[in-house]
């Protein structure tokens, strides 16, 4: 897609801290290295300081990120301004602040390590004489109650008659007479700076929206992971299984299949239903267990005669992953949030629209349907949206055209939407399945079975994580 057309699918407003860092990681991926933008925002920090015609800058650095564009900002400085720097010297800095103090090392600055409380005190005159002070002491990712030494930093800034220009967003507790705001603003109040992260870190998933996911913690117990139930087959067996390992894989702790067919998968818990297909008499039984699980996959492998028994269990689900033969009208809508996944075909099923052949128009279209819910429409550029936003996704194979992938889909998915809302969740679920399919067709080609799929989605899912939160 073009850049002028991408630009009409960007977010506006504030952004939060946990996206940006997904914007931050995709940018990365698309090859803007993090130095290549720490450098464009310590540019742009020094430009916006000029523009007062400062003699004395004091640049207040952390160990972090934050701190690193503030030394970037201080190396621009140093021509026409007499420039201080006062940065934390205790503790581990990020690997990228540490490069820029080395490169500051070099630069006609006046570097002022601390440590405490007493280094900042003894700087007084620092504070007290300059027309401007930068903070760059705590970036976006910081929380808690602000501590000594940083606290007498705040203390004797706001104490100054210096102009105070804040790096991102302001430390806890310092004010800030203006706010420069790298890409996007984080608070209200912010002026905003471009600092050259490609379009398409915002508008396509990428490996940042993975950083979104909630790490598991340490006293975790049985369940924390989520608990999904699946309802369907009878006309096809395979269908909901896949959508059950698809979800286990993604890291559901507790799936169920509420099918008429069993498989012999020990790792799935079988809820029988009596019969050949899913009719009303199965509804009050349904009811139960939807009001157990925290999220239910509904349609996979159903057939169209049981369409009734969905609509009228949708409600009392929390959540739910509307799939295949459920994508039927009436649409049904869980309690909470409802995901939908229709491939093009369904999508026309359920809305009367055939969806055109472009990326821009068909995400228009998609947007603007007016499904109450969360819509991820499957196809060669995958189209996720709530009817505010729109994400495309582009990973995948044409190898994927084979029966099952878009099940293994529905389960990845709801294994997400048992901790992330149904946008995120649709959104890294269609990245992850689409680079599953990737591996798998680089080995297999177009023999891939879905069930390839299946053990790969680890691997991509849960990469580069800790192990624990």
């Amino acid at each position: 897609m073009q850049p002028e057309l991408i630009e009409e699918f960007l977010e506006e407003g504030i952004i939060s801290f946990t996206r940006m860092r997904a914007v931050e990681a995709n940018a990365i991926a698309l090859g803007v290295s993090d130095l290549q933008l720490m450098e464009s925002a310590g540019k742009a920090l020094a430009d916006v300081a000029r523009t007062a015609s400062p003699n004395r800058i004091l640049v207040l650095c952390g160990k972090g990120n934050n701190g690193g564009d503030g030394m970037v900002a201080a190396r621009y400085l140093q021509r026409g301004v007499v420039t201080d720097v006062c940065y934390l010297d205790s503790g581990k800095r990020s690997d990228a602040c540490e490069h820029q103090l080395s490169a500051l090392k070099h630069c006609c600055v006046a570097l002022h390590p601390f440590r405490c409380r007493d280094d900042i005190e003894a700087i007084h005159s620092q504070f007290e004489n300059a027309d401007i002070i930068i903070d760059a002491l705590l970036g976006t990712g910081s929380a808690g109650t602000i501590k000594e030494p940083l606290s007498t930093c705040v203390r004797m800034a706001n104490a100054s008659k210096a102009q105070i220009i804040a790096a991102d967003i302001p430390t806890a507790g310092m004010r800030a007479d203006r706010i420069c705001a790298f890409h996007r603003a984080k608070i209200e109040g912010s002026m905003v700076v471009d600092i050259g992260i490609p379009l398409e870190a915002e508008c396509y998933t990428g490996p940042g929206d993975l950083t979104l996911i909630p790490s598991r913690k340490r006293t975790a117990h049985k369940g924390a992971g989520g608990e999904v139930l699946v309802v369907g087959g009878g006309p096809y067996q395979g269908a909901p299984w896949l959508a059950g390992l698809g979800a286990l894989r993604a890291g559901a702790d507790i799936v169920r299949i509420a099918s008429p067919v069993f498989e012999p998968i020990p790792d799935l818990i079988y809820e029988r239903l009596a019969g050949e297909r899913i009719g009303e008499e199965h509804i009050e039984r349904l009811i139960t267990l939807a009001g157990h699980a925290d999220v239910v996959i509904c349609g996979n492998g159903l057939g169209a005669e049981s369409h009734r028994v969905i609509h009228t269990i949708a409600p009392y689900c929390k959540k739910a992953v509307i799939d295949a033969d459920a994508l039927r009208l009436p649409l049904p809508v869980a309690g909470n949030e409802t995901l939908y996944t229709p491939h093009a075909g369904e999508f026309t099923r359920i809305t009367g629209i055939s969806l055109p052949d472009d990326s821009r128009e068909r995400a228009l279209v998609v947007k603007d349907a007016g499904i109450r819910g969360t819509v991820l429409v499957k196809g060669p550029t995958d189209i996720i949206t709530d009817g505010k936003r729109v994400r495309f996704n582009r990973t995948g194979d044409p190898a994927m055209t084979v029966g099952g992938t878009g099940d293994v889909l529905a389960g990845i998915a709801a294994a997400l939407l048992c901790h992330l809302p149904a946008f995120e969740a649709a959104c890294i679920g269609a990245y992850v399945n689409g680079r599953a399919g990737q591996i798998v067709a680089a080995e297999r080609g177009e023999g891939m079975l879905a069930t390839d799929l299946v053990d790969r989605i680890p691997a991509e899912l849960f990469r580069g994580r800790s192990k624990h939160g």
